[in-house]
């Protein structure tokens, strides 16, 4: 017996709304959307778990009277124009909501170490001189030009950094796409990262799907939101005036950290040449754009030659960038999972479960597999690194 099911037309187009279809997508993914909102047919109990699933729209809530109200779990300091981004994608949710649930596993094993509080969570406010904070961040990591002159490639300068900022407590997770699914790939230009602060388990999260060159950026600039104590989904972007307070502090932090503005106005030469700009970002370990942004902050280029240039390199960086995904999703599973899920948490979830405080079921949940065989792989993986 086929089971027809009543749903609010206003359901419908939530769902739709909500997974970012325009409508050659709903026409192509549900055929028979436009019939089902006229009311002209009414949709299998099949043909609407279907319709969840392709929308990821939880599949109670289209039994609602009225679509629900759905605000983004944390601050959202994101601006355009300075004006707040009112809806969040599906995606961007769930990948919040997914970083939640791991962080509360998380304080929760770590309050049952014995973990003390971090000292550096909410240490700051935004009437701390951000230069003040920088030198403590810079500090604490060690990750100072000389460290950083010591790695060959960007990405062992990123992957030196992550390793850093977790060895003093903060989980660190950069993903390209929700979870593990990549056909679902995050946009950049929706969100570059967010900070989830808390006293025992500070985590920040990095769009992977953003130029690897920006990640930097990215990874301090949350830092920074850590040590303010605050959670927030961040913008991080150098070339505006017009964010939040907020923003704009934590981003004068993270430039500081990455090229100290006392070393930037003696390394200059003087001259904005594309020569000169990778001379210094070879030197730092930073991208271009970061220092074209000191060059600014020193005083060297007007806000508007500033903006100019800025717009200009960015173009002619993103067009040099290969992987322009980052981690979306390609290489080695073994290697890409860990960076996915935060070294320091996949160990945690692999040692609490070969001990039996955490069921497999759970922990599979958690580290985002299906199989007993990717857990032993990803186990040896994290032994051997």
């Amino acid at each position: 017996m086929v089971v027809h099911v009543d749903v609010a037309p206003a359901l419908l187009r939530w769902a739709v709304e909500r997974a970012g279809w325009d409508e050659e997508t709903t026409a192509r993914r549900a055929p028979q959307f436009t019939k089902w909102v006229r009311g002209e047919t009414r949709p299998t109990l099949k043909q609407l778990e279907t319709f969840a699933k392709n929308t990821h729209a939880p599949f109670g809530f289209l039994f609602l009277p009225e679509p629900p109200d759905e605000p983004l779990p944390i601050p959202d300091m994101r601006t355009i124009g300075n004006v707040g981004v009112l809806r969040p994608s599906v995606d961007l949710l769930d990948t919040i909501y997914l970083c939640q649930r791991r962080q509360d596993w998380y304080r929760d094993y770590a309050s049952d170490n014995g973990a003390e509080p971090l000292d550096f969570v909410g240490s700051a406010t935004l009437d701390t001189p951000p230069a003040r904070v920088a030198g403590d961040i810079a500090e604490r990591l060690d990750f100072g030009v000389e460290e950083r002159q010591k790695l060959s490639g960007n990405e062992k300068v990123r992957r030196g950094l992550i390793d850093r900022i977790e060895n003093i407590g903060v989980l660190v997770m950069v993903n390209g796409v929700v979870g593990a699914d990549t056909h679902r790939k995050l946009d950049p230009a929706e969100f570059r990262g967010f900070a989830l602060s808390d006293p025992l388990a500070p985590l920040i999260f990095v769009n992977g799907a953003d130029a690897k060159a920006a990640q930097l950026f990215t990874l301090v600039h949350e830092l920074a939101h850590i040590w303010l104590g605050r959670s927030a989904l961040s913008e991080a972007a150098m070339d505006s005036r017009e964010g939040r307070t907020e923003e704009q502090w934590c981003n004068s932090v993270a430039a500081e950290v990455l090229l100290p503005l006392n070393d930037l106005r003696s390394d200059y030469g003087g001259q904005v040449t594309v020569e000169e700009l990778e001379r210094l970002a070879k030197r730092y370990k930073v991208s271009t754009l970061v220092v074209l942004k000191r060059i600014f902050d020193a005083g060297f280029l007007t806000w508007d030659e500033y903006t100019e240039r800025y717009r200009g390199e960015y173009e002619r960086v993103m067009s040099l960038v290969k992987d322009k995904n980052g981690d979306s999703g390609g290489g080695n599973y073994y290697k890409t999972q860990p960076l996915r899920l935060s070294r320091q948490f996949a160990k945690a979830v692999i040692s609490s479960t070969l001990e039996g405080s955490t069921t497999y079921r759970e922990a599979y949940q958690l580290l985002g597999t299906k199989k007993h065989a990717t857990f032993e792989g990803l186990a040896e993986e994290l032994r051997a690194a």
